[in-house]
């Protein structure tokens, strides 16, 4: 059985033991989160589709907090000796999908 979840703006396909890197959640590490926004759940012959399902939910253990590898973002100029450098490391959450549950 897999699913199809929305969290932080993106799309998952997410099965059962999967280990997914989703945009920072709250919650402490070894804790339980529900998300509730399933687009599509089901397996290959019979999948349920629809924006948001009612009552299908992925339950997700969270494994670890860590921040991402370091984006550089780097400005010049010729010729006016302007340079700038700067880096950004977005924080992220790993998560462990325990459960699906398709709903009705």
């Amino acid at each position: 059985m897999f699913a199809v979840i929305r969290t932080g703006g993106k799309q998952y396909r997410v099965a059962k033991d999967d280990v997914i890197t989703v945009e920072k959640l709250e919650g402490e590490v070894g804790s339980s989160v529900t998300l509730g926004e399933v687009l599509m759940a089901g397996d290959g012959a019979n999948a349920q589709l629809g924006n948001v399902l009612k009552g299908a939910a992925v339950t997700a253990e969270i494994v670890e907090h860590r921040l991402a590898d370091k984006v550089l973002i780097f400005k010049k100029r010729r010729r006016h000796n302007y340079r700038r450098k700067r880096g950004h490391r977005q924080p992220e959450t790993v998560l462990r999908v325990t459960d699906i549950s398709a709903g009705s």
